[in-house]
């Protein structure tokens, strides 16, 4: 038997890695598989000859060193299948069952396969939505409502989202029967298997129509701009999400929608900033009303208030103005307004003020 160069069979250089090999070997395995359009059955069982040695760490090793005849000797084995059943080794578990689900993918419901393919198309949900809106620090201390605008697919008023022209003549699929499937056999590399898939003259319906809606062409849903009121919760922070159920996209025919996530985004504000639900701020003051101490008129979420700053403070000194931050999320409550108080440096003194702080020596 010549001897055969199984790198380049997959078309990987000899130092790929084990994922390298694992990739190549997926990507031949879908074009040269003997059902798809691009199938060549020789061409197939070389790729997964080259695949059986190359993924097993210890046989790469031997072959690296001994090339093919490190297999004779040993019956049929990697260099010679006798049948589909023969091919691959499957007695010695050296396929990854993990490769078979990506080959038989698109090929329908294989016992346990695939199946998701092969469900009908009525079962079929909307996609999911996302989108980010922008909101102020205003919104989410004490909660807010936002008008929002979103293009998105929605059920079809015309047709009601079946799908229909209304008044056409609805019957059962011959084709499956109204069940949606068609079962037929399928030939693998496991031998030959029932294989389910989505009928192809009802598209998983299960029912058939004289004349397809007009304004969807039987798609049961269209394309449309939709205006939203959202609420957003007090307590939300940044890249934090809000899911409204059946808000996504309409499914096909009459099939829920999916979900639509609002991703928030707080913006920054100009003179306060959050710190999980407390609110800092800083409040310049004179020098003077430190050493003395005194009332000053502080800025918060809800407003104004006074804060006491008591005799001989220092500078950088925060002050807790409780309860005055941001609303929990889901629960009662509220953080603190953090206030930092800074003295403030005189620009300009006059002679006489500079004489007294010397005389002071503070």
């Amino acid at each position: 038997m010549a001897n055969k160069n199984y790198y380049d069979t997959l078309g990987v250089s000899k130092d790929a890695s084990s994922d390298d090999i694992k990739k190549a070997f997926r990507k031949k395995a879908h074009e040269y598989h003997p059902d798809k359009k691009t199938g060549d059955e020789a061409k197939f069982k070389e790729i997964n000859e080259a695949y059986q040695v190359l993924g097993n760490e210890q046989k790469r090793k031997q072959y690296d060193q001994f090339g093919t005849t490190f297999n004779q000797g040993q019956g049929s084995g990697a260099g010679g299948y006798s049948s589909w059943q023969d091919m691959g080794g499957f007695s010695q578990g050296n396929m990854d069952f993990d490769d078979l689900g990506d080959i038989f993918s698109g090929m329908g419901d294989i016992f346990g396969f695939g199946g998701a393919r092969g469900r009908s198309r009525s079962q079929a949900r909307g996609s999911d939505l996302q989108m980010t809106i922008a909101v102020e620090l205003e919104d989410v201390v004490f909660g807010a409502e936002k008008n929002i605008e979103i293009k998105k697919n929605i059920a079809c008023d015309h047709c009601e989202g079946s799908g229909a022209e209304p008044g056409s003549d609805v019957k059962t699929c011959e084709t499956c029967q109204g069940k949606g499937e068609v079962i037929r056999m399928q030939r693998t590399i496991l031998g030959n298997m029932q294989a389910r898939s989505v009928c192809p003259d009802c598209q998983g319906e299960g029912k058939t129509y004289s004349q397809t809606c007009k304004v969807c062409h039987g798609e049961g849903r269209v394309q449309e701009k939709v205006k939203l009121t959202i609420k957003i919760p007090a307590g939300i922070d940044t890249g934090q999400s809000i899911r409204l159920s059946g808000k996504g996209e309409a499914g096909p025919k009459g099939a829920p929608a999916g979900d639509l996530f609002i991703k928030i985004k707080v913006n920054e504000h100009t003179k306060f900033i959050r710190e999980g639900d407390d609110i800092r701020s800083t409040k310049e003051v004179k020098f003077s009303q430190l050493v003395l101490g005194d009332k000053v008129e502080v800025e918060t979420i809800d407003g104004k208030v006074i804060l006491k700053i008591p005799e001989g403070t220092q500078s950088g000194t925060i002050f807790k103005l409780k309860a005055k931050g941001v609303n929990h999320l889901q629960s009662r409550g509220r953080g603190d307004h953090l206030v930092k108080v800074i003295a403030k440096t005189p620009k300009k003194l006059t002679k006489k003020q500079k004489e007294t702080l010397k005389d002071l020596n503070i």
